[in-house]
């Protein structure tokens, strides 16, 4: 099983542009959002943190666009029957990822918390292995249309950095209800920790269902 090796794009060019493009921007959304949160935690909301927010923004709004893109060719075009439904569901799984980068970036924009210098660097390899953890989906994926071979490989590389990305959030929560912060403080910053780790937790939902429609395909 997984050793097939055959693009879903021998006729479908135009598609294969639109569904790499996506893919593009789960990359260059986790990849503004690490940089953007890095900015907060040694600028607050500063000038460029608005400017980061804003990028994520519009990258999740390019994602719309094309995920829409995506599905009107899918339909009017009758591409890849077979196979429509999950690439459809696919699509609008890994959509998800990028609307949740844009919720939690504005969430930091709207609440402005404060995180105490000794968090920076938890907070900092947090961010580091949820980018990881979405940029590897992002692969997983596109390996789904390319060489379905490698689709395994780096799902369990999502699932390891899942798991890290939930002791990672669990140990920084602890670390913070220990603290003589004000309860209000603390349960600010444990929820905006929470929705941190709560992209690689749909990233893994992702990788679930990716490997259901890799067995399917394969079969």
């Amino acid at each position: 099983m997984f050793h097939v090796k055959i693009s879903l794009f021998a006729k479908t060019k135009s598609l294969e542009s639109k569904i790499d493009l996506f893919h593009d921007k789960i990359i260059d959304v986790a990849m503004t959002f690490q940089k953007a949160i890095r900015v907060y935690l040694n600028e607050q909301r500063s000038n460029e943190y608005k400017k980061l927010n804003k990028q994520i923004k519009q990258i999740e709004h390019d994602a719309d666009v094309i995920r829409r893109d995506i599905e009107s060719r899918l339909y009017e075009h009758n591409l890849i029957p077979d196979l429509r439904a999950d690439v459809l569901n696919l699509v609008e799984n890994l959509d998800k990822i990028i609307n949740k980068f844009d919720e939690v970036a504005y969430r930091f924009y709207i609440e402005r918390p404060e995180f105490p210098q000794e968090y920076h660097m938890r907070m900092l390899e947090l961010c580091d292995q949820v980018t990881d953890c979405c940029e590897n989906t992002a692969i997983a994926s596109r390996a789904f249309f390319r060489d379905i071979s490698s689709v395994r490989d780096y799902s369990q590389k999502v699932y390891f950095i899942e798991h890290e990305t939930d002791i990672s959030s669990g140990h920084m929560k602890e670390a913070i209800f220990d603290s003589d912060l004000p309860l209000a403080n603390k349960l600010q910053l444990s929820n905006l920790v929470t929705e941190v780790a709560d992209i690689a937790d749909i990233a893994e939902d992702c990788i679930d269902e990716l490997l259901i429609f890799t067995i399917k395909r394969d079969i």
